[in-house]
């Protein structure tokens, strides 16, 4: 599919053989294949499998810009930005008959999904990458929940986005930064998919059902202010770089002459930074990397132990370790959270909670285009939590794979393995709905620290989307044989690229794009630090965050999905806040400022403080702008 191999492997490939021959046929005995491929009539078979050709033929820019994986990263942008920012105004505008005007969102001064967990995970992107440049001794006691120790590990870390949140500074462009980077994981998700799929053996049309399937599932709009969740295209990317690596398909098994050991070693290091985004997809493709090390060990025996050259043995070893270490690198940071903090740790009764249903495979979040609307009424039987409870891969995708079960390019046994993980993988995204969660909850470290069980559905859509491209690619095969040579490529484009369309159709979104919140920045500009912004609980919290990304300066603010009980004493302490006592212990604590937002403090137990007394506490106040600073001294 890649690399040097591409040629044989388009010359074997269902969308280019017929073709390929037909074309070197015409052109009589003096022009070869490989010529009509484009190959200078000096490269031999010989000079290519000798490599004595490699270096002319990889310096070649045309070449390169017209490489599969070239075209294939550059499409998966572009359907990326008109899938998730030009596209979708324009389809709400045509399916309201006009009523609603087409605005493409300002992505400056508006975060997708909502006001809370994206702002959030902005702050997060633009903190990794402030740390890393200039204080990344402190990367993971973060300027915000002081003074807890490991704050970053709250949630997931996303360090793996670190370089982007070396660009610029400032809320403006941690809000930029955010939607640019939401874009690139449904660009990523989408070519990694069609990547996975192509190397096993799909044809490309039923690559890029696979793709799209994996990137824009309506379930994945469920969670629109999760890019952690959203991030999920290197699972796909490192599965097909360690399947090239080794020289392994669907369709043609283990081939020694196609081992790559560059590309395994890509493969690890891809597979690494996904698991630096975060424990809450990257633990289970932890587990479903050492269990395909298992099957391949196990492979391997069972088939006579065929040689692996000494280069991938190599790679895999050092591959390996690498990506062992970075898993224990980000497992010791959970791990000591999960030792300071016992409340990480998630009761049943609570993962129960945030179990879906069965019906939850069929039920659309509210961001879907498509169905968001039609399915409001069972979103609302699910009570709470619906966005975890909503799993809707696709009924095109589901027909598609069902199809696939009984008409593939895959063999009846890999069909059955298929289905087989398919069945398992949603049993397991049933939670405690389903019979199996319960053995990795209690068996598996750290599914005791999840919550959300239906994020698993990552990998039931992985397969659907295998199942579907095996279906077309056969569909793809059968129209070719049974059409006119002449028209045989246009049919099986006229075919195939309608069911890619509906799945793109129906992937579509109907996200949020709300205007980020002002916040008091002149105010925590001029108080000292550690400081305290007020009001503070779960939700503000999360856009204190965001706000300090102008400057990072250290304060008690912060928001995730657990809450330290000290964080909570100092929130309730506040609340007594400029009383003699509770002014001492927060200057034991460290505590130097205390920042009131007028904008926000109505209604709260904080907003006598705009009118408190600080006579005999030695504590200063002042109004700046609107708002009130306290300093403790």
């Amino acid at each position: 599919m890649y690399g040097p191999n591409r040629l044989t492997h388009e010359a074997r490939d269902p969308d280019m053989s017929d073709a390929v021959t037909q074309a070197a046929d015409r052109s009589g005995p003096s022009r070869s294949a490989g010529a009509v491929l484009g190959v200078p009539a000096e490269v031999t078979a010989e000079k290519v499998a000798s490599g004595e050709t490699a270096g002319r033929v990889r310096r070649s820019p045309g070449r390169a810009l017209r490489h599969e994986a070239t075209l294939a990263s550059a499409a998966g942008l572009l359907l990326a930005v008109a899938m998730i920012w030009l596209v979708p105004p324009f389809a709400i505008w045509i399916m309201s008959a006009g009523e609603t005007r087409p605005a493409i969102p300002d992505p400056v001064h508006t975060i997708t999904g909502d006001i809370s967990d994206p702002t959030a995970q902005a702050w997060i992107l633009a903190w990794n990458g402030h740390a890393v440049l200039h204080d990344i001794g402190h990367l993971w006691r973060t300027n915000a929940f002081y003074p807890e120790k490991y704050p970053l590990a709250f949630s997931d870390s996303l360090l793996g986005y670190a370089p982007a949140g070396m660009i610029g500074s400032g809320m403006a462009d941690a809000v930029l930064r955010y939607n640019v980077m939401l874009v690139l994981t449904f660009a990523l998700a989408s070519v990694g998919g069609y990547a996975l799929a192509r190397q096993l053996g799909a044809n490309r049309v039923g690559a890029a059902i696979a793709g799209a399937a994996f990137a824009y599932a309506p379930w994945r709009y469920g969670h629109d202010g999760h890019l952690n969740i959203l991030s999920t295209g290197g699972i796909a990317l490192a599965l097909a770089m360690l399947a090239r690596g080794h020289g392994w398909s669907l369709t043609r098994g283990y081939r020694p002459e196609k081992v790559r050991p560059g590309w395994a070693i890509a493969g690890w290091a891809v597979a690494a930074w996904q698991v630096s985004l975060g424990f809450g997809i990257g633990l289970p493709f932890v587990y479903i990397v050492m269990l395909t090390c298992l099957a391949g060990a196990v492979g391997w025996l069972v088939s006579g132990r065929p040689p692996l050259p000494r280069r991938v043995v190599l790679a895999d070893l050092g591959g390996g370790l690498a990506f062992t270490g970075a898993c224990g690198y980000f497992a010791y940071h959970y791990l000591r959270v999960r030792a300071l903090y016992p409340e990480t740790e998630r009761p049943w009764d609570y993962v129960a909670w945030f179990s879906p249903t069965l019906r939850g495979l069929f039920t659309a979040p509210r961001s879907s285009l498509s169905w968001g609307a039609w399915h409001e009424s069972a979103r609302n039987a699910f009570q709470v939590a619906s966005n975890e409870k909503v799993l809707l891969c696709g009924y095109v995708l589901y027909g598609l794979a069902a199809l696939g079960l009984v008409v593939s390019a895959w063999t009846i046994r890999q069909r059955v393995f298929l289905t087989a993980g398919l069945v398992v993988g949603v049993l397991l995204a049933l939670g405690a709905n389903g019979p199996l969660y319960q053995l990795l909850y209690h068996y598996l470290p750290g599914f005791d620290g999840s919550r959300t069980p239906g994020r698993l559905i990552v990998w039931p859509t992985l397969l659907l989307g295998l199942l579907a491209a095996g279906a077309v690619t056969e569909l793809a095969r059968r129209v070719r044989r049974a059409a006119l040579a002449a028209y045989a490529r246009t049919l099986v484009l006229a075919v195939t690229v309608p069911l890619l369309a509906l799945v793109l159709a129906e992937g579509l979104p109907k996200m949020d794009h709300p205007e980020v919140p002002d916040g008091p920045w002149a105010a925590m500009a001029a108080t000292p630090t550690p400081m305290i912004v007020l009001p503070s609980d779960e939700g503000i919290d999360l856009n204190v965050m965001l706000w300090s990304t102008d400057g990072f300066p250290a304060m008690v603010n912060g928001g995730s999905s657990i809450t330290p009980s000290g964080h909570q004493v100092i929130r309730d302490l506040v609340k007594r806040f400029p009383s003699p006592d509770s002014v001492n212990r927060l200057r034991l604590l460290g505590i130097r400022g205390v920042v009131v937002d007028r904008k926000r403090v109505a209604g709260t137990p904080y907003e006598r403080l705009l009118d408190a007394p600080t006579a005999g506490t030695g504590v200063t106040r002042r109004n700046v702008g609107a708002d009130v600073v306290f300093a403790l001294g």
